[in-house]
């Protein structure tokens, strides 16, 4: 087997504003109508909530002015005041709820072609790549980043943008009304509350990238352990298994503690300085309104305003974290697209003409790493139509053999040939439609017995299905249970038994009807009453096809036209089933061997 110890940072290791500049892409797109209408009026919005916002103060300013003089003079002046501000908050309300409703939809849009994006490219990723990541880990990546990142864009186009819009108006707002000083100091406090924000945040971002990397370990080992249920029964493991989650959960819930204490130190912090600021403002223009140059207007008119301003500031911390973390999770979703493709298709590859689907090895050389050598300059030929066996030793590279046939990974020396074209010259679609394959360990997916049959090929009619389940023998089962063909199969197929999963595989690959079997150990885990009736039905699909048997038991491969024997890595042997029983090789004495195995088996049975 391939080694799982290859590591693939997907820790987001480019988590800055080029992840931002990499997502426009998918924000705004020629392909999309309307986009661009959309994303307009939304910033038009966001301007005309700023204009209206930003006319409030002086509506209050102006009521609170007219009510210092008599009432029955100025009531009206003061209520239609009143009724301006109130109207204005209003429309504030209206104008950024509908630029949500029409942003929406672009934002939803972008995740969506983003994450298919992101799983396009995993099912592009070589067996290398999965075989050595957790499943829970992957999944939890692509989680985390489809959900920060609409939260991430929300912050920035109606948050950050907005907020430094309304602080550059209010400047000049308190400069033509106070004068520079009092813009100097809300300035002032404004860098250093964004200084001390990012500071803390960026130390509070390395807490929670350790409290995500635990999460993930905690839930991959659940997800392992349940998904390996039987396992752990088998050998009385709860408590093992208990154990180990328990040490990733209280791991993780270390981390969590330093991060949501991190987070007081923050909000203190921030309202030291917001506060500190007003304080200055407020105590400002009273002594304004001390001296005759200001109203009592004025004094809710700078309130009004620094409120307006805090608003936003006071969610700045939170913004910040939440922008950098969803920076963090959508550079981790990108460094799933720049994984490397260690298998890719050549530039302009044609598909594969199978019309005459002799296999070649050709001088194969391959490992699974450089340490480690598994097929040593392999030479073979199955001929079009022909039912051949490799058979060997365990570790002999029978198995490496169908990973290469399918494109798996490519030799390192070498080639191999269907119909006299090099496998890696043709494009992969095309070579694994002509290859169908009956492994050892059929797993199902957790769907209907019809769905798993018609997996075989996209578009598959029911009628395709049923003659595929006659055609393995599995039809009398379907049909007498209480849903036919809408059974449920359980999680990896596990409601069904080792007969009835391998029965459907094959209907599966007869669905598909390739020119190409590939019969990868497809009893060995099988009793030999359900293996002799597989055997049966998998004779009879082979007829007129390149058949290729990949087999531990010698017994069911006797019959085959020719037999490559394997060791190490190379050909030791080849011929019929007689001809290297004659040798007395190799291959002789591993039929004996089972021969004797067989008789010990029967005795014990006796």
């Amino acid at each position: 087997m391939p080694p799982q110890s290859q590591s693939t940072n997907l820790k987001g290791k480019h988590a800055d504003w080029r992840t931002v500049r990499r997502f426009l892409p998918y924000l705004w797109t020629r392909e999309r109508a309307g986009v661009r209408w959309r994303l307009a009026g939304a910033v038009l919005l966001i301007l005309l909530s700023k204009v209206t916002v930003l006319s409030m103060p002086y509506f209050l300013r102006g009521a609170v002015n007219t009510m210092a003089t008599p009432a029955t003079e100025a009531m009206w002046a003061a209520l239609s005041l009143v009724l301006a501000y109130t109207a204005a908050r209003f429309t504030t309300t209206a104008f950024d709820n509908i630029r949500n409703i029409v942003f929406e939809r672009i934002g939803q849009s972008a995740v969506q072609h983003l994450a298919e994006d992101v799983f396009r490219r995993l099912h592009q990723l070589s067996l290398r790549f999965h075989l050595a990541r957790r499943t829970g880990e992957v999944t939890k990546i692509i989680e985390r980043g489809t959900k920060s990142i609409n939260t991430m864009l929300y912050f920035l186009l109606f948050n950050i943008a907005p907020t430094f819009i309304e602080l550059m108006a209010i400047g000049v707002i308190f400069y033509l009304n106070f004068g520079i000083s009092l813009v100097v100091a809300t300035f002032l406090a404004v860098v250093a509350y964004i200084f001390v924000t990012t500071t803390i945040t960026e130390w509070r971002a390395t807490l929670r990238a350790r409290m995500n990397e635990l999460d993930g370990q905690a839930l991959s080992r659940a997800v392992d352990s349940l998904l390996n249920y039987e396992t752990v029964k088998y050998f009385g493991a709860e408590q093992r298994e208990q154990q180990r989650y328990s040490h990733a959960a209280e791991s993780y819930m270390q981390a969590a503690t330093k991060s949501e204490n991190s987070l007081a130190l923050l909000n203190i912090a921030q309202a030291f300085i917001t506060n500190l600021l007003m304080a200055g403002a407020m105590a400002y223009t009273v002594w304004g309104w001390s001296k005759g140059h200001l109203s009592v207007g004025d004094l809710v008119f700078v309130n009004t305003y620094l409120i307006q301003l805090f608003r936003p500031l006071d969610f700045l911390g939170m913004v910040y974290r939440t922008i950098r973390q969803g920076l963090i999770d959508m550079a981790s979703m990108f460094d799933l697209i720049d994984t490397h493709v260690e298998v890719s298709d050549a530039p302009g590859a044609p598909a594969l003409i199978s019309g005459n689907p002799t296999v070649v090895f050709d001088n194969v050389v391959f490992g699974y790493d450089k340490e480690r050598t598994i097929l040593h300059g392999l030479s073979l030929e199955v001929p079009a139509g022909k039912q051949v066996a490799i058979v060997g030793p365990s570790g002999a590279g029978k198995s490496t053999i169908g990973r290469l046939l399918f494109r798996f990974y490519d030799p390192w020396e070498g080639r191999i040939l269907i119909g006299g074209q090099d496998i890696r010259s043709v494009t992969q679609e095309s070579l694994r439609a002509a290859i169908g394959i009956v492994p050892q360990d059929s797993v199902l997916f957790n769907d209907t017995i019809g769905y798993n049959i018609a997996y075989g090929r996209d578009g598959a009619h029911m009628d395709d299905v049923i003659a595929a389940a006659r055609g393995a023998a599995i039809l009398p089962f379907v049909e007498n249970l209480p849903d036919g063909f809408e059974t449920q199969v359980g999680e990896r197929g596990l409601k069904l038994s080792g007969g009835e999963k391998q029965r459907v595989a094959i209907a599966r690959t007869l669905v598909k009807n390739p020119p190409i079997l590939l019969l990868d150990e497809a009893t060995s885990a099988l009793d030999t009453r359900t293996e002799q009736e597989i055997l049966a039905t998998l004779r009879r699909i082979a007829r007129d096809r390149t058949t290729i048997s990949i087999a531990h038991r010698l017994s069911t491969i006797a019959d085959s036209d020719l037999i490559y024997v394997m060791q190490d890595g190379r050909l030791a042997e080849q011929g019929t089933h007689l001809e290297l029983l004659r040798l007395d090789g190799l291959y002789a004495e591993m039929w004996a061997r089972q021969l004797i195995e067989g008789d010990e088996l029967d005795t014990a049975a006796q």
